[in-house]
């Protein structure tokens, strides 16, 4: 489904991606991990064309990506929930929803998804008319989440979609991301937390200084005992 080879991404004059290579099938839940600045969310970006490629290649269903505009991915079936969630607080929530679904072409490309998402976050239909901004963190993430979903996603990305969450809406959300990788997306999740994540996904990658170093099921990498070491301070 999602192919990246060999990828690097420039920041201005600095390089932030030297060298990342990985796959995500059709219905995976991956993870990718590593420290704060490794280029985890700078691969994200790339994915979706905020990140020009500087070489290396990126294919959705066998497709070249790079090229492609943000809309013009988001058209091919992938979805971004950034992290800290970039909604309009002076908007409502059910305005930032829609948001997700500007291109649809009819009132019912626009009500079918709506109902999807307040049926995975049914605290959402009760603040439709609250502005998002008067949310709690958990709250917001699901708008987040749920925006991205309007867009009827075939691959949706995560970028650290538990920050700023209290504990009791982290597990609601998991379950609400459960239904929904039960329903057919596949999911790719940048989570600073490695146990949460491996708790999560199939599969994870490892980033370090912007290049791919490991790659394994989570039981390979749970049984590693370097990976422990470094990313689940075990010794």
């Amino acid at each position: 489904m999602l192919s990246l080879t060999r990828l690097a991404v420039d920041h201005g004059k600095l390089r932030a991606l030297w060298d990342v290579s990985m796959h995500v099938g059709h219905g995976e839940r991956v993870a990718l991990l590593g420290a704060n600045g490794a280029g985890k969310s700078t691969a994200m970006g790339a994915i979706v064309g905020l990140y020009a490629v500087a070489s290396g290649g990126i294919e959705f269903d066998g497709a070249p990506l790079q090229r492609a505009s943000t809309a013009q991915t988001v058209g091919r079936g992938i979805a971004l929930v950034p992290e800290g969630r970039r909604l309009f607080p002076g908007m409502t929530v059910q305005e930032n929803l829609a948001m997700g679904a500007y291109a649809a072409a009819s009132r019912r490309a626009l009500d079918e998804p709506l109902e999807q998402v307040f049926g995975l976050f049914p605290i959402l239909r009760q603040k439709a008319r609250q502005n998002a901004g008067e949310l709690s963190g958990g709250q917001q993430q699901m708008v987040a989440i749920g925006r991205a979903l309007m867009s009827r996603p075939r691959l949706l990305l995560l970028d650290e979609p538990f920050i700023g969450v209290a504990p009791l809406l982290v597990e609601e959300i998991r379950a609400a991301l459960r239904r929904i990788a039960e329903q057919g997306v596949t999911m790719l999740l940048v989570e600073q937390n490695t146990h949460r994540a491996l708790d999560f996904v199939d599969r994870a990658y490892v980033l370090e200084n912007g290049r791919t170093v490991l790659e394994g099921s989570r039981e390979d990498l749970l049984g590693d005992p370097a990976f422990a070491a470094k990313f689940l301070g075990l010794e």
